[in-house]
């Protein structure tokens, strides 16, 4: 089909489209349709046919215990590969996957670059414009790594997918999807890669790349039937904190998203939840969405809002990523920007001795509760260097609040160190607006190492409420730490109107969200990694459990081995999920690892490894 045609075909569909939505961005105008498919050849045409569309629904029929992959003989042919690219905005956008560190090894091996890479390795903004790396190697198989970070001797995919769609248009995610589903490939889905269990990796699949979806636009007076006005901001999948932080600074306003500078806020993230550090005022960042525009397991490019699509809606403002569709933007409230004082601090048990340093620490842990319902958000790290302890709060973070008033906050905890005789001069800053508060007080979040595996809790009020309680949750949070762990806290609760969404239910009576985990060396045996993953998971994890019965974990930032996952996640919300997605995906066109739905499938990894480098395939067949 010529150029001419697709510009004509896509023309028309802008006019169509025009009458339903006066908000959708320009990629969004450009859809696949039904008529459109029925024109092209048969061939063609079953390629890339939305579900139901003809009798023959795809061009492998068969139910197969695994997804084709390259191995297979039925993977799409270069013929068929030719077909879809010429249906894609531009051919270019097919991508064949080439990792980055290929060019360490064999014929294209260039020792220079090499050097360049593995130096800025750890840097996650090395890793967030590529079409298919992920955040978390080691659930990629670390089958081709920089020789200095790990060296295996060569360079294979692995658990990268083989194939990429960088997606420009809404008819280039519907081609994708169609095209999957039709040929019984895997499909995962793409926007930074910044997920803690690599659930956008996926040995021979085809991906979907929405990172390069960064339209994004302001509205002064939005109007919400049921209920809302006022200032908004819709943004593509593809839009960072970054970025959206950045907009809308420059707009007086302020929007809840996550800590982390690279975090794809309007792709995994907000699917999952989303804490930030406006949580203890606001709440979830999912509990801020207007509408999603997403495409679906069939297909179709819908609008799920308050009055369109409501239980897509539901499902989405919680339900995690790669599960219910693949979402092309997303409109969300704001609000007016405020000033922001933040102070930070360390303590060192090898300059006041650990007795001191345990008292005080348990000091600032005990003030859990009247932090959060003073609307802060603290990120602190606690962590073991040899014989000795630190404590880093980078940063306690104060929305709305002076310098005077975060002192008021914080005066318990100061007079606690004052009378255990420990020196205290924290750095406090004033702030005229949010955005250069969070650009100055939070870190760049590293790229995960290639030995280790992370595991989280929410810790709920109640374990607060009481002196005993505080002591028997810091007790187990402390024997981790003296075993060698490490830990990652973030101090704040969901505060807000909590509506009714599908996020995690233990998330409204939590004050903690604290992450752990392990580091194993790459050179120990499959046995000893899962020994050590399992120590993990049922050792430490498990007293963390016992001490916060009935709680759960975020499905952003868990273990990728997290037990009877369903509850964890989810909790009480989880039927409906899963009511939604069988009726949406009868065909497990969307799949990804521990997600809603997931039961039914496996990936049988290579190495045997909890990873992305193996065939998906069901379970028990």
């Amino acid at each position: 089909m010529s150029s001419h045609i697709v510009s004509l075909l896509f023309a028309t569909t802008i006019l169509l489209v025009s009458v339903q939505s006066r908000t959708l961005f320009p990629y969004e105008e450009h859809q696949l349709t039904r008529e459109h498919v029925a024109s092209l050849p048969e061939e063609d045409a079953a390629l890339l046919a939305f579900e139901g569309q003809f009798e023959i629904q795809a061009v492998n029929t068969t139910d197969k215990r695994c997804r084709y992959d390259p191995s297979d003989k039925k993977w799409p042919s270069e013929k068929a590969w030719n077909k879809l690219r010429r249906q894609l905005s531009a051919p270019e956008i097919l991508i064949t996957t080439t990792p980055q560190a290929s060019l360490c090894y064999g014929n294209t091996k260039n020792d220079a670059g090499c050097q360049q890479l593995a130096r800025n390795w750890s840097n996650s903004y090395t890793h967030i414009d590529d079409p298919t790396e992920v955040l978390s190697p080691i659930y990629q198989g670390l089958t081709c790594q920089p020789p200095s970070i790990y060296d295996i001797g060569n360079c294979t995919l692995g658990g990268y997918p083989a194939r990429v769609i960088k997606a420009k248009t809404v008819s280039d995610i519907q081609c994708g999807i169609n095209f999957a589903r039709n040929d019984y490939m895997r499909l995962v889905v793409k926007n930074t890669g910044h997920d803690f269990a690599g659930k956008s990796a996926g040995y021979g699949a085809l991906s979907i790349w929405t990172h390069g979806l960064k339209d994004i636009q302001f509205f002064e007076d939005y109007v919400d039937e049921p209920g809302y006005r006022g200032p908004a901001i819709k943004a593509g999948a593809g839009v960072q904190a970054f970025e959206l932080y950045k907009f809308a600074n420059e707009r007086g306003v302020i929007a809840v998203a996550g800590e982390g500078q690279t975090v794809g806020v309007f792709g995994g993230y907000i699917l999952g939840g989303g804490h930030s550090p406006l949580s203890s005022l606001y709440g979830m960042a999912a509990d801020h969405v207007l509408g999603f525009e997403v495409v679906t397991p069939i297909g179709e490019f819908l609008t799920a809002n308050s009055t369109s699509n409501a239980d897509l809606f539901w499902a989405l403002k919680g339900g995690g990523g790669g599960t219910f569709g693949v979402v092309s933007s997303v409109t969300i409230k704001a609000y007016k920007d405020m000033p922001v004082t933040a102070a930070s601090w360390q303590l060192d048990s090898s300059k006041i001795g650990k007795d001191k340093f345990w008292a005080a620490t348990k000091a600032f842990f005990d003030q859990a509760i009247s932090n959060v319902d003073n609307g802060t958000y603290s990120y602190w790290l606690l962590l073991p260097t040899g014989p000795d302890f630190i404590f880093i709060m980078q940063p306690f973070f104060a929305p709305n609040k002076t310098a005077n008033q975060l002192n008021t906050i914080l005066g318990p905890y100061f007079s606690k160190l004052t009378s255990l005789n420990i020196p205290i001069s924290p750095k406090i800053t004033e702030y005229k607006s949010f955005y250069p508060a969070w650009q100055a007080e939070f870190p760049l979040e590293p790229m995960s190492g290639v030995s280790g595996a992370v595991s989280s809790r929410l810790f709920p009020r109640s374990n607060f409420a009481s002196e005993t309680g505080r002591n028997i949750t810091f007790n187990v949070l402390r024997q981790s730490v003296e075993a060698g762990q490490s830990l990652i806290a973030f101090n704040m609760a969901t505060r807000g109107s909590n509506p009714d969404n599908s996020v995690n239910p233990a998330w409204r009576t939590s004050v903690y969200h604290i992450i752990t985990g392990i580091s194993v060396s790459y050179k120990a045996s499959n046995t000893d990694i899962m020994s050590a993953r399992a120590a993990l998971t049922n050792g430490t994890m498990q007293k963390w459990r016992d001490v916060t019965p009935g709680s759960g974990a975020y499905l952003n930032e868990a273990d990728r081995l997290e037990p009877n996952w369903q509850q964890s996640f989810w909790g009480d919300k989880y039927a409906r999920l899963l009511e939604i997605k069988r009726e949406m995906d009868h065909r497990d066109v969307f799949w990804a690892h521990h997600a809603v739905g997931s039961e039914g499938w496996k990936v049988e990894s290579f190495d045997g490894l909890p990873n992305e480098n193996g065939k998906l395939c069901k379970v028990g067949a």
